[in-house]
């Protein structure tokens, strides 16, 4: 049987598409012959980009936006193949001790619930088509934990939980449920942590460097095509060595 890495024709939706991982995989799956519907709270620059066959404004913490968001992706595309969900925020790099409960509950809020809420509103029309993949991006913080950013750790691990059950729930419905799991990605999320919590976490990996936006991209390609057919409720590593299991 010869699998195929082709998603051209396929349509997707992306979360957190305006910028970083979320803008790179739009650009890739776009290149590829896919087309993109970007969810993001600012969508004035998706709207100018070509790459985008469609733009909706959407706060994934928000269940009714979620799914009004999903209707309107799906009316504009006309089917929707996977959903990507991208969209996260770091919180304040510090120790755990001094997190407020609103710093929390905000971290929770789109690391989390926000994966749950964006998963659920693409499920009735997956298990109505019995095909769809679904990609979650955590990080490698959710299998090792990070010192300084504890609840941005607990939430990615939380998606991976969510991910492992998810994809024994649906089967055996060709519906997967991946995660995929990188080191510090370069994005504008690092304007956000301090120098000496980056030089921390660059000095764990073992190619001594973070990752690009461009090859967490490629890896979602890969899940997302026929080729990664019989893989769900996976965790995808791009680390550069760091990981360990």
């Amino acid at each position: 049987m010869k699998l195929s890495r082709d998603i051209a024709g396929q349509n997707f939706i992306v979360t957190g598409a305006a910028r970083g991982i979320g803008l790179a995989i739009s650009t890739l799956f776009s290149s590829l012959g896919a087309r993109v519907s970007g969810w993001d709270l600012d969508v004035s620059d998706m709207q100018e980009n070509s790459i985008f066959a469609d733009a909706q404004v959407v706060d994934v913490t928000d269940e009714a936006a979620t799914l009004s968001g999903f209707a309107a992706s799906l009316q504009r595309l006309g089917d929707i193949d996977g959903i990507i969900a991208n969209a996260g925020i770091n919180g304040p790099t510090k120790p755990m001790w001094e997190y407020s409960l609103t710093e929390w509950d905000a971290v929770m809020g789109v690391d989390l619930t926000g994966v749950f809420l964006t998963v659920k509103a693409s499920l009735d029309h997956f298990q109505t088509r019995e095909h769809g993949r679904i990609i979650i991006i955590s990080s490698i913080a959710g299998k090792e934990g990070n010192p300084g950013a504890v609840p941005y750790g607990a939430a990615k691990a939380g998606v991976i939980g969510l991910a492992k059950g998810l994809a024994r729930e649906l089967l055996p419905s060709e519906i997967t449920v991946n995660c995929i799991a990188p080191s510090i990605a370069v994005t504008d999320l690092l304007d956000g942590m301090s120098e000496a919590y980056i030089a921390d976490k660059k000095s764990r990996i073992p190619k001594g460097r973070f990752c690009t936006p461009e090859e967490i991209a490629h890896m979602a390609a890969f899940i997302a095509s026929p080729a990664c057919s019989f893989t769900t409720g996976q965790v995808f590593d791009v680390t550069g060595g760091r990981a360990t299991w």
